[in-house]
């Protein structure tokens, strides 16, 4: 059961941007939305944006009016325009501010390259795709990268793009959505698809 049961919940801001990969970050918030967090979608401007995928998605408001003081979590997905330009960059600097402030962080894929080019991950165990992607962006974090698949250090979780079910992990188990039995068997049921798990998820109320 959630640990936040009959508590008042500060929305999760999911980042929303154009060619973002629409895949990375759909374990999370779903599951998230379903223990009763609001999931706000933070664009660049309120202009819609489309996905990798072709979805158009309006966001709710834009990364300029976000203050970590109103939420409970920042998630970054990735996108193309991560390694195409500083179009993104502040949102690179909104999670500096979010983690200053004491608010988690979780990135997958292309943002973890523009959390390194902020300097947020040169003193922070991380992951990524693989360390060389994040090594070139010329960062200064490189023996802190860690070869797994999803790793929480503090208040920011990285993960790399093949590993949306391990992010979702972390992501729960950070924020104590569940206790780690159910976090445990949500991961074995969606990652390895083990059927054995549902008898513990059921008895958590998580399905």
């Amino acid at each position: 059961m959630s640990s936040s049961t009959g508590t008042t919940r500060k929305p999760v801001y999911l980042a929303v941007y154009d060619t973002l990969a629409d895949w990375e970050t759909g374990h999370a918030t779903a599951q998230l939305a379903r223990a009763g967090y609001e999931i706000r979608t933070v664009g660049p401007t309120r202009e819609p944006v489309r996905s990798v995928g072709g979805l158009r998605v309006q966001p709710d408001l834009a990364i300029a009016d976000v203050r970590p003081s109103g939420a409970t979590l920042l998630i970054l997905p990735g996108a193309d325009l991560w390694d195409a330009g500083d179009d993104l960059a502040p949102f690179a600097r909104t999670a500096r501010a979010f983690l200053d402030a004491g608010v988690p962080v979780a990135a997958i894929c292309g943002a973890t390259a523009g959390l390194a080019r902020e300097g947020l991950l040169d003193d922070r165990d991380h992951t990524s795709a693989v360390s060389f992607y994040l090594a070139a962006t010329g960062y200064g974090g490189g023996e802190r990268f860690v070869d797994a698949d999803a790793v929480t250090d503090g208040g920011l979780v990285t993960a790399g793009p093949t590993e949306p079910v391990a992010f979702a992990r972390e992501i729960l188990r950070l924020l104590h959505v569940y206790d780690d039995e159910a976090v445990d068997a949500w991961y074995r049921l969606f990652h390895d698809s083990d059927a054995g798990a549902y008898a513990v998820l059921e008895k958590a109320g998580v399905l």
